[in-house]
């Protein structure tokens, strides 16, 4: 074979042979559409399934001006409020989890294995009395609701207010004005108690167990001998049926969400901000930020955690200050921080009228009895000399 026709021969066969290098790049690209197809899939599924779609977006802007704006336009007539223990701070109870100043940082003084269990339903069965000593220091009626909490009463009052959710224990809410119907008390109250036995449950009143509790008895059943807890929620026992119930009813309805001093750390409570419908905007008055997606839901692309930050932020806010300081910030940008301002001063100006004449009547009740006494003293002296 001559040379000329070998190299046409050649050129013939390499015309012939794939490009194995350009195949294997195609082959790798098609690879990668499909994976992100796959995955672009799988968001859309879970999206859907879970109700974690991207919603319309609502306000106006993602900021405490937004939010106000929003409810002076007619379209926010539903809202629920998700408190924690933050909500309380400034009438002196102290919070959960605070460094240095939460309940949990100063609680040696009861030699508890660790903070926790003094909420350990099994470690009260066996140790009552730390969290008797407790509830002495930190029972309802000794406190004042707080500027916040007087912000709910006057969502309540202008017909704004659908719940409110609250995992205290300390009956503030009430105190300010708000009625059961308008709380879930996430954790359980003080209102009520109950017999620990389950074949008993015999039910006690505020106050009975107020009165045990600061004469610093143990209650015991009147019926069985066993322990009477108040109805407050402890770790190992299940929340209240009325929590589950009325979330269904509540959460997809809701217009506006806002959530204020909550770690939003207590399982199930917190996730409940992720029931409302995804076009909800849902507002943090809070000292720092919480709430947000975590790792594996922000990895798939989708969750129902609180988004502030990123580029596809759309309904959530995030105003840091105390609660009482949130509250007044967004009641003078809704025209109502006079208002507010007037109903603190009022209640709580009746809060000590009604305390200052608890006290009156004590002690004359007091006099009457070292009287009574005396008299009962006298009497009998006069009876000595007489006989």
């Amino acid at each position: 074979m001559s040379e000329s026709q070998e190299q046409a021969k050649r050129a013939e066969e390499e015309t012939d042979t794939p490009d194995l290098q350009g195949e294997s790049d195609d082959s790798s690209d098609e690879g990668e559409a499909c994976g992100d197809s796959e995955m672009d899939f799988l968001r859309n599924l879970f999206s859907r399934t879970l109700g974690l779609s991207p919603g319309e977006k609502v306000l106006d802007e993602l900021s405490l001006e937004g939010v106000a704006r929003y409810m002076q336009s007619g379209k926010c007539k539903s809202i629920i409020c998700m408190v924690g223990a933050g909500i309380s701070t400034s009438a002196g109870i102290p919070d959960f989890r605070s460094p240095g100043t939460g309940l949990y940082a100063n609680l040696q003084k009861y030699n508890l294995p660790y903070p926790e269990a003094i909420f350990q339903i099994d470690y009260f069965k066996k140790h009552p009395e730390p969290f008797f000593a407790l509830a002495r220091e930190l029972y309802p009626g000794q406190f004042k609701p707080t500027v916040c909490h007087y912000f709910i009463r006057m969502l309540k009052d202008k017909g704004l207010l659908r719940r409110c959710y609250s995992q205290n224990i300390d009956t503030l809410e009430r105190v300010a004005g708000l009625q059961g119907e308008d709380l879930v008390e996430a954790h359980g109250t003080f209102h009520t108690s109950h017999c620990v036995s389950f074949f008993c449950r015999k039910e006690y009143t505020m106050e009975w167990m107020k009165e045990k509790i600061f004469s610093e008895d143990i209650p015991k059943c009147e019926a069985c001998n066993n322990l009477v807890k108040p109805d407050i929620v402890f770790f190992g026992e299940n929340l209240p049926a009325r929590f589950f119930s009325a979330m269904k009813q509540d959460f997809p309805n809701c217009d506006l969400l806002i959530i204020m001093g909550t770690s939003l750390q207590v399982q199930p409570f917190a996730s409940l901000v992720s029931r409302v419908p995804n076009s909800c905007p849902r507002l943090l008055i809070n000292l720092e930020k919480t709430g947000q997606s975590d790792f594996a839901s922000s990895l798939l692309g989708f969750g129902g955690g609180m988004d502030f930050d990123s580029d596809k932020a759309y309904r959530d806010v995030a105003y840091l200050s105390t609660c009482d300081d949130g509250c007044l910030a967004l009641a003078d940008l809704l025209g109502w921080k006079a208002e507010l301002e007037e109903l603190v001063k009022r209640e709580h100006a009746l809060i000590d009228s009604k305390d200052a004449k608890k006290k009156g009547e004590k002690s004359s009740q007091s006099s009457g009895a070292t009287e009574k006494a005396k008299g009962a003293e006298s009497e009998a002296g006069k009876s000595d000399k007489t006989e």
